[in-house]
């Protein structure tokens, strides 16, 4: 059995959410690419397919909403986790029904995300 390493795009437009959630997801084996511009995040979601994408939903240029609607048409296997400090009702039903794997409002705990990549690495794994 191939054990690639899964990997990981985290887009947000704070740098700090990268800057915490790169090394200690790659400390647990991720292969992380962090990405503070949906503009350079979809750049690279052209080029290549993630296993998991992480995207906040506010930010300048095309939102997170087109973002993972533009990965999800491209990649649908790709799990897509959305992190937003606007949790509403409205954009986590519009998420989920886009096939968004899971939501997380924040401010959120490194642990917290980690328990979520890792329930959607097990789905992914599962289904390969």
């Amino acid at each position: 059995m191939e054990n690639k390493q899964t990997s990981i795009l985290i887009l947000d437009d704070e740098p700090i959410v990268s800057k915490r959630l790169k090394p200690s997801l790659e400390k647990k084996g991720y292969e992380v690419e962090a990405f503070t511009t949906s503009a350079a995040a979809l750049a690279r979601v052209r080029e290549r397919q993630f296993d998991i994408v992480v995207t906040d939903l506010k930010m300048e240029g095309v939102d997170g909403m087109q973002f993972l609607t533009e990965v999800k048409e491209k990649y649908p296997d790709t799990e897509v986790i959305v992190i937003t400090g606007f949790a509403t009702m409205a954009t986590a039903k519009e998420s989920f029904n886009k096939g968004v794997f899971d939501f997380l409002a924040k401010p959120f705990k490194l642990g917290e995300i980690a328990e979520v990549i890792a329930k959607a690495e097990k789905k992914i794994k599962g289904t390969k």
